[in-house]
């Protein structure tokens, strides 16, 4: 397999042939049942091949993560998803960008509370479920939903965008959402999610214009935002040179770009208060509003950007 590439906008749908996978003889492993109580913290899988729980509610009642194998994926996987969607996290011990993003997911499903469940396959320890899914280059994402592949991503991509592909998920398996449906922004973030990023730029501002203190609107342009400073960057190459350079600007902003896209924001959030400490005048004003628009991306609730702020303004006055 080769070393992949990522994008924060590489979304991808399609059919994928998985009668080969079916009734493939294995025995069915114990389903456990959702959490009653949804559960937080991150999670840690092992990808040991079988389908070991990596994290469950405060109980114990409801798995969130769990790792699969070809023996276990009917049951855990396939028939499991007739009930409760099941996001599918292809990854591998050598993949550094799956190391950013696996992370981010295993939190995410376990502050989901079992309304949805995370299945990490390792990649070389099941070629055969990759080469069924088409998996070209990893991290690779799938949605499962009744049984059938329903959408599915490439690449390492913010969590903030994560969130809202997960939303779209849980809608389309039938599981209640808070935030009620905004066509305007379902619009908007399609555009976004398949990588059109004038048309997500003129729906959301578009939303602002009606509606200017819209959040999720304000969320979705700083995306667009970020995918466009990102674009053709390798990550590790942005990342080494901000290392090199700790006092050039535009290598700093860069790279707190590639940490958010990365799952990193904290990580981004701290180099850019760092910058504000060490610049004045013109420079200082930079970055200071190059972070607002990194904070805007993750949204008001975030518990990292309140902290991130209180940071910055200490570093100001």
């Amino acid at each position: 397999m080769s070393d992949p590439r990522t994008s924060p906008s590489i979304f991808t749908r399609g059919a994928v042939d998985l009668s080969a996978l079916r009734g493939s003889g294995a025995t069915p492993a114990a389903r456990p049942a959702p959490a009653a109580t949804p559960s937080r913290g991150a999670a840690t899988g092992a990808g040991s091949g079988a389908a070991t729980p990596a994290a469950a509610g405060p109980q114990g009642g409801g798995v969130a993560v769990i790792d699969v194998s070809e023996a276990t994926f009917q049951s855990e996987v396939l028939e499991r998803s007739m009930t409760t969607p099941v996001v599918i996290d292809f990854w591998a011990e050598w993949c550094e960008p799956c190391k950013q993003l696996s992370p981010v997911l295993e939190r995410l499903a376990a502050e989901g509370g079992g309304a949805w469940v995370l299945a990490k396959i390792d990649v070389d320890a099941n070629p055969r479920l990759a080469q069924m899914f088409r998996v070209q280059g990893i991290p690779m994402v799938y949605a499962v939903v009744g049984g059938q592949p329903l959408d599915a991503f490439s690449g390492v991509v913010p969590e903030a965008q994560l969130r809202q592909w997960i939303g779209a998920v849980l809608k389309a398996g039938g599981v209640a959402v808070e935030a009620p449906e905004d066509p305007r922004l379902d619009e908007a973030d399609d555009a976004l999610m398949t990588g059109d990023l004038d048309a997500a730029e003129q729906a959301y501002r578009k939303i602002l214009a009606e509606s200017p203190a819209d959040a999720a609107a304000e969320a979705g342009l700083a995306q667009v935002g970020l995918a466009r400073r990102v674009d053709g960057v390798a990550p590790g190459e942005a990342l080494a040179a901000a290392q090199d350079r700790p006092d050039d600007v535009p290598a700093q902003l860069l790279a707190a770009d590639v940490e958010v896209l990365s799952g990193q924001a904290e990580q981004a959030y701290a180099r850019l208060v760092g910058l504000v400490r060490r610049t004045a005048g013109e420079d200082r004003e930079r970055v200071r509003q190059h972070l607002v628009s990194l904070f805007t991306v993750a949204g008001p609730d975030d518990p990292a950007v309140a902290a991130a702020r209180r940071a910055l303004a200490s570093a100001l006055f």
